[in-house]
C-alpha cells in the first residue's frame, strides 16, 4: 500500500492508492467500505483520526479472491449523504464529461476514476441514486443491484433498509463480470447475452425535453416492442425515500451533529434529520409496500421499465455554489432504492451535445442479469449511432 494522495492525474478522484489483489482487471473502492489495514474516513473530516480497518469488506474479500487489482479508494460525498460529489476535505472530483458539471454524488471518486479510464471498474454504494446519479452526470454505467444481492458487509452505516453496494463501468461486460464476482449466483453468461426481442414499459415522467427526446431516439434504436405506463405512486415513493434516508442516517452519524468536524451542509442536514417524526417514518414504511407491490405489477409479463436516470441535465458547479437545489435530481432514482428493485443507468450518446443524459432500467427483484442483457443490446447500437453521427 502507499501514502494517501488527494489528486490523480488532476481529476481528484482518489484519495488512497492501494495496491491488492492479483492482476485482473482493475478496480477502486469507494471510501465508505473497509480494506484491511486502512482507515475508512467516508469523506468526512470527523473520520481523520480512524483507526485502520480490521478486515477487508465482503465484496473487497470478494474481489481479491478473484484476482482483481484493487488499485485506489475513491473520493465521495461526505458520509454518503449528498448528491453533487463537492467535498472540501477530499477535493472534488472533475467530471471529465463535462469539468464545469458536478460529478454527482454521493459515489462521485468512483463514476470520475471509471470514466477518466483511471480504472476498468469501481465499487460505490447507492442508497438514493449514489450510483446512478454519479453514473449519469460522467457518462458512464451504473448498477444498483437488487436489495441484497451484493453483501454490505463492511460498508457504511453499517445498518441500511436502502443501501446497495454495486458496480461503474464503461462497458456491460466489465460490469458483468464485476457482478459476478461481487454476487453470490449471478451468472455473467446471461448477463452478456444480447436481449434484442425484448417487451419494455416506458414510464412517462416529466423530464426536459432533451432528456426525453434522447430516450425516446433510443428506443426506437433498440427494436424492442414498448408499451407507455404510469407508475402513480413515484412521487410518494421519492418522498418516502428521503424521510427514510434522513431517518437512517442520522441514526448512524447524529451524533457527529455539533462536533465541528463536519461540512456545512451535512451539519445542517443531518440536524434536520434528527427531527423527523416516527410518524413520517411509519408512513414512508406504508408507501415502501404499496409502492414495490405497483412496481411489481407494472414489470409483470415485460423485461424491465424504462425512464430517464435524471430528469435534467446535471447543474453546473457555479449554479451548487450559488445555492441552486439538486433534490429533484435523484426523482426517478430514489424511488428504487425504497422499492428494492434492481436499476441500471446507461448514457445514451446520441448527439454531438457534451451535456450527459442517461437511460434507466428497471427489473424484477433477483432478475439484475437481464438487465445487463439488455444493456448489452443496447449501447452497441447507441455507440453505432453515436459514431455515424460525427462521421457525417
Amino acid at each position: 500500500m502507499t501514502a494517501p494522495s488527494s489528486d490523480l492525474d488532476g481529476w481528484r478522484a482518489f484519495v488512497t492508492r492501494v495496491e491488492l489483489g492479483g492482476a485482473g482487471r482493475t478496480v477502486a473502492i469507494k471510501d465508505c467500505i473497509d480494506i484491511a489495514g486502512l482507515p475508512t474516513r467516508a469523506g468526512s473530516a470527523a473520520f481523520t483520526d480512524a483507526q485502520p480497518a480490521s478486515a477487508h469488506a465482503d465484496v473487497v474479500r470478494k474481489l481479491i479472491d478473484g484476482g482483481w487489482q484493487i488499485v485506489a479508494k475513491t473520493a465521495m460525498h461526505e458520509l454518503a449523504y449528498g448528491m453533487t460529489g463537492i467535498n472540501e476535505v477530499t477535493g472534488t472530483p472533475v467530471n471529465p464529461r463535462d469539468p464545469q458539471r458536478i460529478p454527482g454524488g454521493s459515489s462521485s471518486g468512483s463514476a470520475v476514476a471509471v470514466a477518466a479510464s483511471l480504472v476498468e471498474v469501481a465499487i460505490g454504494s447507492d442508497t438514493g441514486g449514489s450510483i446512478r446519479l454519479p453514473a449519469a452526470c460522467c457518462g458512464v454505467i451504473g448498477m444498483k443491484p437488487t436489495f441484497g444481492r451484493v453483501s454490505r458487509r463492511g460498508a457504511y452505516p453499517l445498518s441500511s433498509t436502502l443501501d446497495c453496494v454495486g458496480p461503474f463501468a464503461r462497458d456491460v461486460s466489465a460490469l458483468a463480470a464485476a457482478m459476478q464476482t461481487i454476487a453470490d449466483g449471478f451468472d455473467s453468461v446471461s448477463a452478456q447475452r444480447p436481449l434484442a426481442d425484448a417487451h419494455v414499459r416506458v414510464l412517462d415522467v416529466p423530464c426536459d425535453p432533451a432528456v426525453r427526446k434522447a430516450l425516446l431516439a433510443a428506443l426506437v434504436v433498440s427494436g424492442w416492442q414498448s408499451t407507455p405506463a404510469n407508475l402513480t405512486l413515484l412521487p410518494a415513493a421519492f418522498d418516502a425515500g428521503l424521510t427514510l434516508i434522513n431517518a437512517e442516517t442520522f441514526a448512524a452519524f447524529g451524533h457527529l451533529v455539533g462536533s465541528g468536524k463536519l461540512g456545512a451542509d451535512i451539519e445542517q442536514r443531518l440536524g434536520r434529520a434528527g427531527q423527523t417524526p416516527v410518524a413520517r417514518i411509519a408512513e414512508a414504511e406504508q408507501v415502501r409496500t404499496a409502492f414495490s407491490a405497483e412496481v411489481d405489477r407494472l414489470l409483470d409479463g415485460v423485461d424491465a421499465l424504462v425512464l430517464p436516470t435524471l430528469p435534467s441535465a446535471p447543474p453546473t458547479l457555479n449554479a451548487i455554489r450559488r445555492g441552486v437545489s439538486v433534490v429533484a435530481l435523484s426523482t426517478f432514482v430514489r424511488p428504487f432504492n425504497l422499492s428494492g428493485h434492481p436499476a441500471l443507468s446507461l448514457p445514451l450518446p446520441v448527439t454531438d451535445d457534451p451535456v450527459p443524459v442517461s437511460l434507466q432500467l428497471v427489473g424484477r427483484k433477483g432478475d439484475d442479469e437481464l438487465l445487463c442483457a439488455l444493456a448489452q443490446h443496447l449501447c452497441p447500437l447507441l455507440e453505432a449511432v453515436h459514431t455515424d453521427f460525427h462521421r457525417n
